[in-house]
């Protein structure tokens, strides 16, 4: 027999002072506003990486491959989202269990000759993505500062950057610009404003399509490669030793965990609308190949279109995002680097530093930056400069996946916290994945 409910007329809230029955509490404001508050508190390292993840270099990426291929690569946004949360979460663990970043794991797990090769690797690539990452910035902000060179504008932006990275706490000043990628958001709302085939959409975002040509595999792997990016390693990785400098307790795994996934979420979300914004609108408009920062811009246009001088809008919303994420990643690139030389040779490593206790540590943010600076000049386009820091990236990945995934395992540095089945497995097939694609396109290069 069904249990009678409440008379009508009357309500089943019980009198004052008389308890909810089950089922029916309700957890107070206060409960959900302290939870909310928690979660913002735990927000750190992962999600100042993965919002550095999208950098002009990620951006130039990700608008060509939508530009040239259409949906072709967009199931790369999905699928990479396990591997990169994967890859940087045992990033994370290394640096919160061992309170030591990368580079010196590598250094006490491997022989100095090892680290020597790994962090050339890394500096390599930092200082050609730093480079071109300043040319992004230059040529983003001349769309909208007509009356100062591109050049001219360059050294402004090295200069500012590298002196708010010495002068203020990286800290309060990636809270600003944390704000700054908000930006981004044009890129999902053009998205929704432009009529989209989304079963299209849905079928390329989990169906893998592959083409066997040396410039599909060129773009793919510097997909791979921006995405998944050895100056993210070593950064989250001392990120989580600062994180815990000064606490009481470590903070949780899972901490760590909740704030890297989202990180890792916020960053693949931002590559899927921007290939389905370039894809939609450039793609389908014929153009094919990015060659400058206002082609590129040109992807934001229908955002815009009801506008009088459309067209100079969209370059300036596409010009505030490549120099708020340039302004931000390019800290974290200079950083990592400082971090795995100075560890590496020892010395004293801190962005909460003053300069005459870290003079090693800052002379090689300065360094890698006025490098990168330079290579500038030589000629090259910044837009394809920004696509081979890509590649170059993807291959330099490799090894040092390995290496993480060994580190990460290992019981006499990591104790109970070492990588288990999962996380193991997803580092195996993150390493199978990039070695398979830098192969592809070394032969498919080779034949043609």
């Amino acid at each position: 027999m069904a249990k009678p409910g409440p008379a009508a007329g009357t309500s089943d809230v019980p009198p004052p002072g008389q308890p909810r029955p089950p089922g029916k509490r309700r957890k107070p404001a206060g409960q959900q506003r302290h939870r909310l508050r928690h979660l913002l508190g735990i927000l750190g390292p992962g999600l100042v990486t993965g919002a550095a993840d999208d950098d002009p270099s990620g951006i130039a990426t990700y608008s060509q491959t939508g530009a040239q291929f259409g949906y072709g690569q967009l199931w790369t946004a999905l699928w990479m989202l396990p591997l990169i949360t994967g890859v940087q979460e045992a990033c994370g663990r290394i640096g919160n269990i061992t309170g030591q970043g990368l580079a010196r794991n590598i250094k006490n797990k491997y022989s100095l000759r090892t680290l020597r090769l790994l962090v050339l690797l890394l500096v390599a690539a930092n200082t050609i993505n730093i480079g071109a990452d300043i040319g992004a910035l230059g040529a983003a902000a001349a769309l909208v500062i007509h009356h100062i060179p591109v050049s001219a504008l360059m050294v402004i932006f090295t200069i500012g950057i590298l002196a708010l990275e010495i002068a203020v706490s990286y800290r309060r000043y990636a809270k600003v610009l944390k704000w700054l990628t908000v930006s981004l958001l044009a890129y999902p709302i053009t998205a929704f404003l432009v009529p989209e085939p989304w079963a299209t959409i849905l079928r390329a975002t989990f169906v893998p399509h592959i083409q066997f040509s040396a410039t599909f595999f060129y773009v793919i792997t510097a997909v791979i490669g921006t995405t998944i990016t050895p100056y993210m390693f070593f950064w989250q990785a001392s990120q989580e030793v600062e994180e815990n400098q000064g606490r009481a307790a470590k903070r949780s795994l899972r901490d760590l965990r909740t704030d890297n996934a989202i990180g890792m979420f916020f960053s693949q979300a931002v590559a899927w609308f921007i290939i389905i914004t370039a894809a939609t609108v450039l793609h389908a408009a014929h153009i094919s190949t990015i060659n400058t920062a206002a082609d590129a811009a040109r992807a934001l246009e229908p955002l815009v279109k009801t506008f009088p001088h459309s067209g100079e809008i969209a370059q300036g919303l596409f010009a505030l995002g490549i120099v708020s994420l340039g302004m931000l990643a390019i800290p974290v690139m200079a950083g990592s680097t400082s971090y795995a030389l100075s560890e590496a040779q020892g010395k004293k490593e801190g962005l909460d530093l003053k300069p005459r206790q870290g003079r090693y540590f800052y002379g090689v943010i300065a360094a890698s930056m006025v490098i990168g600076l330079c290579l500038n000049f030589i000629g090259v386009s910044p837009i394809r400069a920004l696509i081979f820091a890509a590649v170059f990236n993807g291959v330099a990945a490799v090894p040092l996946i390995w290496i993480i995934d060994r580190i990460a395992a290992d019981p006499r540095a990591m104790g109970e916290a070492r990588s288990g089945w999962l996380s193991r497995t997803v580092l195996a097939l993150t390493f199978i994945g990039m070695s398979g694609s830098v192969v592809a396109m070394a032969v498919s290069y080779v034949k043609g």
